[in-house]
């Protein structure tokens, strides 16, 4: 840096010469130079301002950038993401084929305890144990004192609950967000949906998967992010599930059964319309399974497709539809029915040692349900030709419905289909099926004759199955099946409108031992087809160790017990179902000339 003197030599000889003052050459330099540092640090001060401004400026800029963009986005709650894979919480609701919520999702929240960050351990026990009663203060305690530093106390909390575990006000005592299922009808089609339950857990969510029933089966379905939270249609009916539910539940009390079962099918697309298993539970609150004693005390056991039954007479119309089938026989065909009929070492008996020979027309073996006409056709058709018919009707086999319980369910069949096992088949006996076998093999017999697949998901369109009878024998079964409830065993059934024709099926149970059966302990069935003209639907009531009392004695045969409860069924069902009652004419004796 070169520096000016303020004095400068050559300028004060000047200045003497001219006769200036060498001071006022001071001054004037001392004032430049005073004046250049002023512009100096002026221009500094101005550069650093000026950097100033442009920092805050890009500051602003950033924040009102982020701000703009917060506005914009959607909202959301905040979460903490963890190391790990993330854990699928949503699961599709469930619905009826009218659209109502049969199983959905509730926000709730569960409560966890950190001890190490616990205030008071010995009072938040104790409180903890007056909120929630199944909680023990003594065990409680324990845990808040030991090594322990995380613990669950509750996976579920209602508001009122969590508001009272609130107000203890302890900062060991935390809350997780949850999703639990939620079944707003309560028992209604409890076995369908079977429950739900908590997978993976963490402690800002939860996995929810199925434990039992369509929940356990669809369930890849339900939680598949593709689906987007699209709902899973059933092909229940709601309302008729309700009405069935409670006109068999009333028949079980007041017939003193021990359980009962009912499936009503539409015979052309297969579809459950209603499916109900008596006991029942609530899915909300879903029983432990039994850990000994009978599978079928247990309120969780679906009797409709786990219970496997021999279903006695039920099984008739299929003898005599092959028979027919065959070329055998026709409706009105004498076959040999003369009582008892000897095989070997066997007697084959008519009910109450009743003989409806020495001839009976086919229609009337159906009507009458004759074990020994059966008996005599099945004989002829033949044991291998009567084992595959049966097993083209999918009684022999697994049913392949959407729930997780139906592969287990096998039917119980004799591993040597001999003689004596084709006579006793033939009219239900000698091999055990389950309710939903029996309404899938009379669906595919009774809509003109082609196989249908039972499904609990709603059908838009279904494809016509295999061909199994010819249209003319499924309409002359329909036909047998209405003479029974007109002239027959099940005159009980009628319903006026809706021409109900079925078949009644009592089968005494086998003792546990396998050695014979009891003599006082029934299953009663009565397999029904509406409208007989035209059908449409197959309904199934299973009534187990049923017993009519108000008699002299006690009734436990179907046409006592099943097929009662089955009429008020279709009584209900009907209209809700859209079915128009048909009038039907009265026989020319009962009309009358009202005018002229």
């Amino acid at each position: 840096m070169i520096r000016t003197p303020l004095r400068p030599l050559a300028r004060v000889l000047e200045a003497r010469e001219s006769g200036e003052s060498p001071d006022a050459i001071e001054r004037e330099n001392l004032r430049r130079r005073h004046d250049d540092m002023r512009d100096k640090a002026r221009r500094r001060a101005e550069g650093r301002l000026v950097l100033m401004a442009g920092f805050f400026l890009c500051a602003f800029m950033v924040i009102g950038g982020r701000m703009a963009l917060m506005a914009i986005s959607e909202p959301a709650e905040p979460r903490a993401y963890v190391a790990g894979s993330s854990i699928a919480a949503q699961r599709a609701d469930i619905v009826d084929r009218h659209g109502r919520t049969l199983a959905t999702n509730l926000a709730t929240y569960a409560l966890y305890a950190q001890p190490p960050h616990m205030i008071d351990k010995a009072g938040a026990a104790k409180k903890l144990a007056g909120i929630f009663p199944d909680l023990k203060e003594d065990e409680l305690l324990e845990d808040f004192t030991g090594k322990r530093k995380f613990l669950w106390i509750k996976k579920k909390l209602s508001p009122e609950q969590r508001q009272a575990v609130h107000d203890i006000g302890d900062p060991g005592l935390l809350f997780g967000p949850r999703e639990m299922r939620l079944y707003p009808n309560g028992p209604l089609a409890a076995h369908i949906l079977g429950g739900a339950s908590f997978g993976r857990e963490g402690v800002n969510s939860a996995e929810v998967i199925g434990v039992a029933g369509i929940e356990r089966a669809m369930d890849d379905t339900l939680r598949d992010p593709a689906r987007a939270g699209q709902p899973l249609e059933l092909s229940i009916d709601l309302s008729v599930q309700a009405a069935m539910r409670e006109v068999l539940n009333g028949g079980m009390y007041l017939l003193n059964a021990k359980g009962a079962a009912g499936v009503l099918m539409d015979i052309h697309t297969g579809e459950i319309l209603s499916m109900v298993s008596l006991p029942d539970f609530d899915p909300n609150d879903r029983p432990r399974p039994l850990t000994k004693g009978d599978a079928a005390d247990s309120p969780l056991f679906n009797r409709a497709v786990q219970g496997v039954y021999e279903l006695g007479s039920t099984f008739k119309i299929f003898t005599v539809a092959q028979a027919m089938e065959m070329g055998m026989v026709g409706p009105d065909t004498m076959v040999d029915a003369n009582a008892p009929m000897q095989w070997g070492r066997f007697k084959i008996k008519e009910f109450q040692n009743k003989n409806y020979g020495p001839l009976l027309s086919v229609t009337n073996v159906i009507a009458k349900s004759s074990n020994v006409g059966t008996a005599k056709l099945a004989l002829r058709i033949g044991g291998e030709a009567q084992k595959k018919f049966l097993s083209d009707f999918g009684v022999l086999e697994p049913t392949p419905v959407e729930l997780i319980e139906a592969p287990g369910a096998a039917p119980l069949v004799p591993p040597n289909w001999s003689e004596i096992v084709t006579i006793t088949a033939s009219y239900g006996h000698g091999f055990s099926a389950s309710p939903l076998h029996l309404a899938t093999a009379y669906s595919s017999l009774l809509n003109g004759g082609t196989k249908v697949t039972p499904t609990l998901l709603k059908r838009d369109r279904v494809e016509p199955g295999p061909r199994l009878v010819k249209p003319e024998v499924s309409q002359a079964a329909a036909d047998m099946l209405r003479e029974v409830v007109l002239t027959g065993t099940a005159s009980f059934g009628a319903v006026p409108g809706y021409e109900v024709g079925g078949k009644t099926g009592t089968a005494n149970k086998p003792l546990k031992t396998g050695a014979g059966y009891h003599k006082d302990k029934n299953i009663n069935t009565f397999a029904s087809v509406f409208p007989a003209s035209d059908p449409k639907y197959v309904l199934i009531v299973t009534l187990d160790e049923a017993s009519d009392e108000t008699g002299s004695e006690p009734r436990r045969t179907a046409g006592w017990t099943a097929v009662p409860v089955a009429a008020e069924v279709i009584r209900r069902a009907g209209p809700l179902l859209g079915l128009r009652p048909s009038i039907e004419p009265l026989p020319l004796t009962e009309l009358t000339l009202a005018s002229e």
